[in-house]
């Protein structure tokens, strides 16, 4: 594999953010200050999951050797590592964004690419959002939905997995 550059998008577009804000205070001053009160608003929402994501790796890389990661989440794992991403995935909160990081340093210490997915796929099953979905479909529904959506997460992580291999 090759090493590649550190990307520059992110800076670039802080950047362009930055004139933007400067355009708009300059432009239209009364709706610098709600935009900004927005901004904040989001960051103070992100900031409790970003720590618990970045704590979250810092465990991993701190206790968790890539050879433990590959024993369970390798090649050759069975059942065990579908269940633990699809509850993983079920029980996993906050912005899907900040779930990236940790997801990649996963990937790149050996986890599978199938796991992976069925952990992506699997967060949009929220135990918090099934009681309104018995309350609006019925008990039936949610858990035929949330069963299918559980086994269709499974063949999508190993078609992941399949196109990944072909791609490699």
């Amino acid at each position: 594999m090759k090493k590649t550059e550190p990307s520059r998008a992110g800076w670039y577009f802080l950047l362009i953010i930055i004139i933007i804000y400067t355009l708009i205070a300059f432009l239209k001053p009364e709706a610098l200050l709600p935009s900004l009160n927005f901004f904040l608003g989001v960051i103070i929402n992100v900031i409790p999951m970003f720590i618990l994501i970045f704590t979250l790796m810092v465990i991993i890389n701190r206790f968790v050797s890539p050879q433990k990661l590959v024993k369970h989440f390798g090649k050759k794992t069975g059942a065990k590592g579908w269940l633990i991403a699809v509850i993983t995935g079920i029980i996993s909160e906050g912005p899907l964004y900040l779930w990236y990081p940790l997801l990649s340093d996963l990937q790149k210490k050996g986890v599978r690419n199938s796991f992976i997915a069925t952990f992506l796929y699997n967060r949009a099953i929220k135990l918090p959002l099934l009681p309104l979905m018995v309350y609006y479909f019925g008990l039936a529904y949610a858990i035929v939905l949330s069963l299918v959506m559980i086994v269709a997460s499974i063949f999508q992580g190993l078609l992941v997995e399949r196109i990944m291999e072909v791609k490699e």
